[in-house]
């Protein structure tokens, strides 16, 4: 079975109120880890300081949190190291070149990457191009400063490039870095008609990370929200010895921002049974 530390807390749903709010309530519902969803006002990329690195990395630290992924947001921003608009794609090279500088200074593991998303009107292996040569950059820099990088497939109406288990494999087998782990997002997973098995025969020990999250199957929704097998999903992953992290992702229609806190306990009281007793002692 899975343990209770393998499960890290994360700022998703938790946009609208200050960090510092978000991180007490976290480390009060036990958590000493977390992914840091890069979004204002939080820590984004287009506003970052080193006056709010220095804040940010205070109120960690005040929390008794550290950070085991950073993950900038890249699927509503302009921001999108596949698109095929050569200056937009350059510039958000250079925005994740600096964001494997912020994980360096926050001491965080992985720097969280997504395949971007090329024209539609073009070949997908134009894009699939653009897609290899800038995440090959960027962990080229990450890994120069001790950190790795996730990689996690997106839902076709995010991406045409990696929406699935086979496209994702086949990304990663194109890519330079020897330090570039996976993502299994279980809507993502769900969408595309993938499993948990699939993924570990795939993958195996190179799932690092997962996001439980509802859906129907699309949704991003808090669990008990959707109609995915989550229970099933969760304890398989302790089936195969899944030692990685894994949390929960709610954005749903915005309402879970309006009391992110009461989300995050619905989700943690459906996951609890799933873990090993023993290490919840």
């Amino acid at each position: 079975m899975l343990n209770r530390k393998q499960l890290i807390g994360a700022n998703f749903s938790f946009q609208h109120h200050p960090f510092r709010w978000t991180a007490e309530h976290l480390r009060a519902m036990g958590f000493d880890r977390m992914e840091l969803w890069g979004i204002a006002p939080h820590l984004d990329l287009f506003h970052d300081s080193r006056a709010q690195l220095a804040e940010v990395k205070a109120i960690l630290g005040d929390n008794g949190l550290s950070v085991r992924c950073f993950t900038p947001e890249q699927v509503l921003y302009p921001v999108n190291i596949a698109s095929g608009d050569r200056s937009y794609r350059e510039a958000s090279v250079g925005r994740f070149l600096r964001a494997a500088d912020i994980c360096a200074e926050l001491g965080a593991d992985y720097l969280f990457l997504t395949p971007g998303r090329g024209f539609e009107c073009e070949s997908r292996d134009v894009a699939f191009a653009h897609s290899v040569e800038s995440i090959n950059r960027i962990a080229a820099h990450a890994g120069s400063l001790g950190v790795s990088c996730l990689l996690e497939p997106l839902q076709r109406v995010e991406s045409n490039i990696a929406t699935n288990a086979d496209e994702l494999h086949a990304l990663w087998r194109a890519l330079d870095g020897e330090h570039i782990d996976v993502v299994l997002d279980l809507v993502a997973m769900a969408t595309a008609g993938d499993s948990v098995a699939g993924y570990f025969e795939r993958f195996a020990k190179r799932i690092a990370h997962v996001h439980v999250v509802d859906g129907t199957p699309a949704g991003h929704l808090a669990w008990g929200d959707g109609t995915l097998p989550l229970g099933d999903h969760v304890a398989e992953l302790g089936a195969h010895g899944f030692t990685g992290t894994l949390t929960f992702e709610p954005f749903g229609n915005g309402s879970y921002a309006l009391d992110p806190v009461f989300t995050w306990r619905r989700c943690l009281d459906a996951v609890s049974p799933y873990f090993d007793r023993a290490e919840q002692a």
